[in-house]
């Protein structure tokens, strides 16, 4: 398991090389703006650390669907108890999106960011000593807290230093090294947890974490900004140019449900199913969240970068994504009916296709004004988080109807209804999509 361990991450480092090389590129361009000088300084003081601090917010993020099995012996969690824990995490993430876009347009990425990682740190201490659930909850909730602006920094820092051109590669980018989090938490994470328990994992990435936010702070060079700064009343009131867009409000439903589907999935609900409905034992479950991981980090690559190339053809981002969307919502279907319940492909293409609202992120911050990008993308993603937030419990609230089985597992048809309600919800986001589509047609 070890040796699978290291060979799978070694192959998947080895596949974010092309995106590193795309993004020599894109800072190399000298009609985006940016000197080739500096090129080794942009990647190394301004993408790395941010990418950093998104791997470690998607481990925090999908390490219960691991740890689940010690929290529930140790805890006696129902699925209902789990599924409220895990999601304390999108509940504190989705509460501060809002004032998250405001503080990044006011005092930018790199002091807010910085100063929110420390919350995470001493959520993380926290939960690794909590002796009760709503321990476990609040430190749940400050780990949240802490990581709610791992992205959305990292994308408004994409903004400021990257052609916008280019941003559904960089978008991309960001997403394949979070994706390497997610890898992290599957297999790895189970290999440690042979030699440590999970509160001392807890504890050690607590350290991490203050070093992650000594990194970014020291690191990150200020991006000059020569324009006054605006009233915070200001800045506020035009968050209502956001929330009166049609644009904004067509891309929305699909990508909440769909990143919803995906979290709520990817993070807690894939492990259960795997177990109770493909019959795998904790290595196989956690073999194939591996693959489901991997499959994440390269999906966020690749397709990022083809939404780049293919606009160079005419075909815009939200036509793209919508042809993604509607990709995953199948690989789900083949999920929720059991086409092949224990093949890889369903999950490997799920995977695949996650991440697909880094099209809507880089869409709305074009859409918008430069100086409103913070609060656009952090509004979508109050409402993504939200969302994760509801699915995530609910899918536990409909598990829980039916009663544990002899074994302790849950029955498959709690999994159907529950996994089946996500895929309605999208189907409906997407139909929506197309029609909102038409809409704004005819007012262009």
């Amino acid at each position: 398991m070890l040796a699978l361990t290291f060979t799978t991450l070694a192959n998947q480092a080895a596949r974010l090389r092309p995106a590193l090389r795309k993004l020599r590129a894109v800072v190399d361009d000298p009609s985006a703006g940016q000197p080739r000088e500096s090129l080794a300084k942009v990647i190394t003081l301004v993408f790395v650390p941010f990418a950093i601090g998104y791997y470690l917010s998607y481990f925090f993020r999908c390490t219960n669907a691991i740890i689940a099995p010690q929290l529930t012996s140790e805890f006696g969690l129902d699925a209902g108890d789990l599924g409220l824990l895990t999601a304390m995490y999108f509940l504190t993430f989705a509460a501060f999106q809002l004032p998250l876009g405001v503080l990044l347009d006011r005092y930018g990425p790199r002091r807010v960011q910085s100063l929110l990682l420390l919350f995470a740190a001493a959520g993380a201490i926290l939960f690794a000593s909590g002796q009760t659930i709503e321990a476990l909850a609040l430190g749940r909730g400050l780990i949240g807290l802490g990581v709610a602006g791992c992205l959305m920094a990292s994308l408004k820092a994409g903004t400021m230093w990257f052609d916008q051109r280019h941003w559904p590669t960089v978008n991309g980018c960001y997403l394949a090294i979070g994706g390497l989090g997610a890898v992290s938490a599957t297999a790895p994470l189970e290999t440690a947890l042979g030699f440590i328990d999970w509160r001392t994992v807890f504890l050690i990435l607590a350290g991490v974490t203050v070093a992650i936010a000594a990194l970014i702070f020291v690191t990150v060079p200020e991006h000059r900004n020569d324009a006054p700064v605006p009233k915070l009343g200001k800045q506020i009131r035009e968050l209502g140019q956001i929330f009166v867009n049609l644009g904004f409000w067509r891309c929305a439903p699909l990508t909440i449900t769909s990143m919803a589907a995906n979290m709520s999935i990817q993070g807690l609900w894939a492990g259960p199913w795997l177990k109770d409905v493909a019959g795998f034992g904790r290595d196989g479950v956690a073999e194939t969240l591996l693959v489901l991981a991997l499959a994440l980090a390269g999906g966020s690559l690749v397709l990022g970068v083809l939404a780049s190339w293919l606009e160079g053809f005419g075909i815009s981002l939200l036509t793209f994504f919508g042809i993604c969307a509607g990709i995953f919502i199948s690989f789900q279907a083949a999920i929720v009916f059991e086409l092949m319940p224990r093949a890889l492909w369903p999950w490997v293409g799920f995977g695949l296709f996650s991440n697909i609202a880094m099209f809507t992120f880089a869409y709305i911050t074009r859409y918008f004004p430069k100086e409103l990008s913070g609060r656009a993308i952090t509004s979508m993603n109050t409402f993504i988080f939200t969302g994760v937030f509801l699915m995530q419990y609910l899918m536990g609230e409909v598990i829980d109807l039916w009663p544990v089985d002899a074994s302790g597992g849950y029955h498959r048809e709690a999994y159907f209804a529950a996994f089946g309600v996500v895929l309605i919800a999208q189907i409906i986001s997407f139909i929506w999509f197309l029609l909102a589509g038409r809409l704004q047609n005819r007012r262009a």
